[in-house]
């Protein structure tokens, strides 16, 4: 019973358990075996025999410890299996997960500056920073891209949520130590989207690769570049949102349209500022309504009211990026028109 209610919460992979009885019956074996008990001695034992199991198994531990800095283990049990010995080519499993990407903006041009080893120093130094946040709220490491981040959170999307503003709570504190050590700061981009994916094992027998596939994916990518066009850190898709039990929790608002090349459904875009410095959220709660209202104007084709209120925005938050994208979106429209087929889409197709 005790192996049983440990086996509920720890892998025979995660946890070993060796069992000591005075009883070699062949069923009681066979019973313990199957409540989850990894190895067994008979009563008496023998001191360094018991500690040369423990040793044994001390050290396969190690084993799938090192497997799963690789091979995440929540990827293995979403493919029902225990350790990676278990997988095969070919492994799938379907399900809804929600998908985080991030990218640190102008990446390129800072480690122009930097020597090969210095990049390597940088990237695992801001990745240690920052990929704890996403284990800690129940999430996981697909993989790393250079200094992009791809991470999948299969219970809830308040887990993503949760884990991007954690995020750029580091960077804050990262850049506060880079700035004390003379570095300039360094600024990221998140996107959020949650949608339906394929996990499984794809590659030949020699070198094999878990993956996700899905166009969810790639809009969750799209969405994380929407946020340098933007000025803002977190972006999130219209359906992520519509999948939080209580939306309000979070500081959103409406940031505009898009559609992926190649496909027809148009996409909602939100952007979360609670990760912003405390007085960006104050500027851009006391500035809502009229960016917002700017925004109906906006997609109304009621472009000269439009300008007021993003005038009124700009006014109050200079820095307000997404405004002054509006703006001067509304002023050309004024003055050249626009199409016929216009919905307010093609400004933010995301080519």
């Amino acid at each position: 019973e005790v192996c049983r209610r440990i086996r509920e919460q720890f892998l025979p992979s995660e946890l070993p358990v060796i069992m000591l009885t005075a009883d070699e019956k062949g069923s009681t074996l066979i019973e313990g075996y199957n409540s989850g008990t990894s190895d067994y001695l008979t009563k008496p034992f023998k001191k360094d025999e018991l500690l040369s199991r423990i040793k044994a198994h001390l050290h396969l531990l190690k084993i799938n410890m090192a497997y799963e800095k690789f091979v995440p283990r929540e990827f293995l049990h979403a493919l029902g299996h225990e350790s990676i010995l278990d997988v095969k080519l070919g492994d799938q499993t379907h399900q809804e997960i929600s998908i985080f990407f991030s990218d640190i903006r102008s990446f390129t041009k800072m480690s122009e500056g930097m020597s090969p080893k210095e990049n390597f120093d940088f990237l695992n130094d801001y990745l240690q920073r920052v990929t704890p946040t996403i284990k800690n709220n129940n999430g996981f490491i697909d993989k790393y891209i250079g200094d992009a981040i791809m991470a999948l959170f299969p219970k809830k999307v308040e887990d993503a949520i949760e884990a991007a503003i954690d995020t750029m709570k580091q960077i804050k504190i990262f850049n506060i130590e880079r700035q004390e050590h003379g570095s300039p700061p360094i600024n990221i981009g998140i996107g959020l989207h949650t949608g339906s994916c394929m996990l499984g094992i794809i590659g030949d027998k020699e070198r094999m690769d878990v993956t996700v596939i899905s166009d969810a994916v790639n809009l969750a990518s799209r969405l994380e570049g929407l946020t340098k066009r933007f000025g803002c850190s977190i972006t999130i898709s219209d359906y992520s949102l519509s999948k939080l039990q209580d939306r309000n929790k979070y500081n959103h608002r409406f940031l505009g349209k898009i559609q992926v090349k190649g496909k027809k459904d148009i996409v909602s875009v939100f952007e979360i500022y609670d990760g912003d410095p405390d007085h960006i959220i104050d500027l851009k709660i006391k500035t809502k309504i009229d960016f917002e209202e700017g925004l109906h104007h906006y997609f109304e084709r009621e472009f000269a009211e439009a300008i007021i209120c993003f005038k009124k925005v700009l006014y109050k938050n200079p820095d307000a990026k997404t405004a002054l994208f509006y703006l001067k979106r509304s002023a050309q429209y004024v003055v050249e028109g626009v199409p016929d087929n216009w919905q307010g889409v093609e400004a933010l197709n995301t080519k």
